[in-house]
């Protein structure tokens, strides 16, 4: 008896999903106006141009001379909205100066509002957190918080180009030290959609 209730209930609600999508395929134009667009996954990389912003007074031994390296990153996009999508990311970026003290290789999780400016266009800012992959006890704090500007233009359906600036707001240096520096970079980097 419970096994014929069971398939009497299965089958009544197939019906119903079948009569609901027929109901729905009459408004489905109307109705994808307002649907948020998903979730959709991808992976960015490209070029750094790193460099460590000295304050007035800050004594460091070595040369300051920018840092070029690469990055890689992995990424959701979360729809909110036909124009507004929530980016947390997850990448491995070297950063710092040139000089191998001053080196700052983070894993980093930026997360970024982003807002459709046009078909091609989109640009996105937000917060980020950082921590040191390699190095403990160097005289340079092993968490950084950083603010993340860019653009990004669509090449095609799942390909794009973009272009990031990262400033940070917090001194890199241990408070003991008396040095003061925040780290900034550029990225310039494509990326792809799932």
């Amino acid at each position: 008896m419970k096994k014929v209730l069971l398939f009497t209930l299965l089958l009544t609600l197939s019906f119903y999903g079948f009569s609901q999508d027929k109901v729905k395929d009459s408004t489905q134009v109307k109705e994808e106006t307002y649907v948020p667009t998903g979730i959709k996954f991808g992976v960015r990389g490209g070029y750094n141009i790193s460099n460590v912003d000295l304050d007035d007074g800050t004594v460091v031994n070595v040369p300051n001379k920018h840092r070029n390296s690469f990055y890689i990153g992995f990424f959701a996009n979360i729809g909110l909205s036909r124009t507004l999508s929530l980016m947390p990311e997850l990448q491995f970026s070297p950063e710092g100066a040139n000089d191998e003290k001053l080196h700052l290789d983070y894993i980093q999780a930026p997360v970024l509002l982003r807002i459709k400016m046009s078909e091609k266009l989109h640009i996105a800012a937000g917060p980020q957190v950082s921590i040191k992959s390699h190095k403990t006890q160097d005289g340079v704090k092993n968490m950084a918080y950083s603010a993340v500007g860019g653009f990004e233009y669509k090449i095609n359906y799942a390909l794009f180009a973009d272009l990031r600036y990262t400033y940070g707001l917090r001194n890199i240096f241990d408070d003991a030290s008396g040095n003061s520096a925040t780290n900034t970079n550029i990225q310039i980097g494509i990326g792809y959609k799932f």
